[in-house]
């Protein structure tokens, strides 16, 4: 997860799609180069440990735009396969 804000916050579109799990990967993915990645906080985990196969994430993500500031809140869910982890989906946490 971490590695993946880090990728939004560099622009690394190539490393976002890398790291998607192809099941659910779009063809390709445009960054806004006009936001701005300030946090991400961590709110919760639920597996993903070194005998898991599947994890999730929920995270709030803080960034800006010419617009203003904004909080991104997702529970992401997360893969391994062949021993890495993909990123598979989100939703909005109630």
């Amino acid at each position: 997860m971490r590695s993946r804000y880090s990728a939004f916050a560099l622009g690394q579109s190539d490393y976002l799609l890398s790291s998607w799990h192809a099941s659910t990967r779009p063809a390709e993915l445009e960054l806004d180069e006009d936001t701005r990645w300030l946090r991400l906080i961590i709110d919760a985990s639920d597996q993903g440990g070194p005998f898991d196969t599947v994890g999730t994430v929920t995270f709030t993500a803080i960034g800006r735009t010419p617009a203003g500031r904004f909080e991104q809140r997702e529970r992401s869910n997360f893969v391994r396969d062949g021993g890495n982890w993909f990123y598979v989906d989100g939703i909005e946490p109630a």
